[in-house]
């Protein structure tokens, strides 16, 4: 198995970039920064770890349906810290 979760766009124009992330246990995005104001929308529960690059290590629990967004500029790396299969959708805003 791959430790890189499965990212497939969705839908992409001049103004918006719309992908889904596929994740099993302990898979991650590895580290990247985002270059544009994103939401997340979580298709299934689960559970993340969200590492910055100090290092530092956030659990965050992840609720179908529940969205949140985050700012442009963001530096982590995202891990499945679950025990079953993760998936969100991510909607940059160009």
């Amino acid at each position: 198995m791959s430790t890189t979760a499965r990212a497939t766009v969705q839908h992409e124009d001049e103004r918006t970039r719309v992908t889904r992330w596929d994740f099993e246990p302990g898979q991650s995005t590895g580290r990247h920064v985002h270059e544009y104001d994103y939401v997340v929308v979580p298709v299934t529960d689960g559970h993340t770890d969200v590492i910055t690059p100090d290092g530092t290590v956030s659990r965050n629990e992840l609720f179908s349906g529940r969205s949140y967004a985050r700012s442009a500029g963001s530096e982590h790396e995202v891990v499945n810290a679950g025990q079953v299969p993760l998936a969100f959708v991510e909607v940059e805003r160009k």
